[in-house]
């Protein structure tokens, strides 16, 4: 730069100290100004337009996120600091004012730029099997604010002119402060790790919270809130360390088993339990399904009796009860039905009797998850148990209503 300035002189060019200052300023601008143009105007454009074309992932990816063009200007605030460190006096004004500017650029753009590699890297990870459902989002957002504070306190110790130490053994005093103002943001972190250490929650899992009124699929797991769309396509957002302290239902083993539960109940009058009749018998055992149960329940009850029975009272022998033949039927209906997994629990059992009658309840799976053809084969299923239960002489018990009120007080006036 002397001998520039040298020369200028030889041309009988006065030059002063602002004159000279102006002119390794206008350099140094100069310099940045073509290397801004090189950078993004040649090497980025073309490279733009390379990823767009190409059929690589990552590239398109990279692009998106703007990694390059942050660490473009990055370079960019590197080549001015050591511009200003050759071209201007050491120690001088104008040196420090503009190394400083340089390094605070350098220092903003160098975050930017690693926020941006973490955007990047998130987003390849989506595109794998094993990471796309992991809470990365969550921990990487975690990952940027601890670098954004480290990163401001760097440009706090800058522009103070103090050593970053000294900043970091005050914070020791202001932890207090810091807990308080970063709390939902510190036990999001720390519940981003636990959800993804132990496998709690992926994106897309099935998550019910009544707490919450979430109801639906996760589609993001952020650094403080989770976002569920309920299946009525509303967004419930919870508080992401809310998914540890508190309890909630994930659906996602019901998905992956291939088998969705049905677990119904039917209430039966009690008045209406009864044995069976041999004229009953008879016309039951027409049934395919009720067949071999009926031959070989009749068989070993009759053997019992020739062995045990004496007298004619009902107390001193066995018979068949119309609700234990309707639970076989429906035990044997369920085994042969197509839609129904046999190789899952699959019972039909009695609950305890309460005001409402007897519970006879559904248990079993049906082999799909989808949801639509779940209630669809639960409904059916239910539309063949109410229209075959008078066959065992058997009624539903059901709440009186305002007809069966009229009906009664209708006979009551006929008499």
């Amino acid at each position: 730069m002397q001998e520039l300035l040298l020369k200028i002189q030889d041309l009988g060019i006065d030059i002063n100290h602002t004159t000279s200052l102006f002119i390794r300023f206008g350099i140094i601008v100069l310099t940045a100004v073509v290397l801004h143009i090189i950078l993004h105007k040649v090497v980025l454009r073309g490279f733009e337009k390379r990823a767009t074309a190409s059929s690589h992932l990552w590239l398109q990816i990279i692009t998106q996120n703007k990694l390059f063009h942050r660490l473009a200007l990055t370079l960019q605030g590197i080549v001015v600091q050591i511009q200003a460190e050759l071209w201007l006096q050491k120690g001088s004004e104008p040196a420090t004012i503009l190394i400083t500017c340089a390094q605070l650029w350098v220092m903003l753009y160098a975050l930017l730029s690693f926020f941006s590699l973490l955007d990047v890297i998130l987003n390849l990870s989506r595109r794998f099997p094993m990471a796309a459902h992991l809470p990365l989002k969550g921990i990487f957002q975690g990952i940027k604010l601890i670098g954004a504070i480290l990163v401001g306190i760097l440009i706090i110790s800058l522009l103070m002119g103090q050593s970053p130490a000294i900043l970091i053994s005050g914070l020791g005093a202001m932890a207090a402060v810091l807990m308080l103002v970063f709390k939902d943001p510190i036990l999001g972190l720390v519940a981003g790790i636990q959800l993804s250490a132990n496998d709690m929650l992926r994106l897309g899992d099935w998550l019910e919270m009544p707490k919450y009124g979430a109801d639906g699929a996760v589609t993001d797991i952020g650094l403080t809130t989770v976002k569920v769309q309920n299946w009525d396509n509303t967004i419930t957002t919870i508080p992401t360390w809310s998914l540890v302290s508190d309890s909630f239902k994930n659906w996602s083993g019901m998905s992956a088993s291939g088998g969705r539960r049905i677990k119904r109940s039917i209430s039966i009058d009690t008045t209406s339990i009864h044995f069976l009749g041999e004229e009953e018998q008879q016309r039951l055992i027409q049934a395919k399904l009720l067949k071999p149960y009926l031959d070989s329940r009749s068989e070993e009850i009759s053997k019992w009796n020739e062995e045990h029975s004496s007298g004619d009272s009902v107390l001193n022998s066995r018979k068949m009860t119309n609700i234990g033949t309707f639970r076989a039927y429906l035990n044997e209906y369920l085994i042969n039905h197509s839609r129904i997994r046999k190789d899952m629990t699959l019972m039909v059992r009695q609950l305890a009797p309460d005001t409402n009658g007897l519970p006879i309840e559904i248990y079993c799976f049906t082999n799909t998850v989808a949801w639509l053809e779940y209630e669809a084969i639960q409904a059916d299923i239910f539309d063949h148990i109410f229209a075959v239960v008078e066959e065992f002489g058997l009624r539903i018990h059901q709440t009186p209503t305002g007809n069966d009120i009229r009906a009664l007080e209708g006979a009551f006036r006929q008499q």
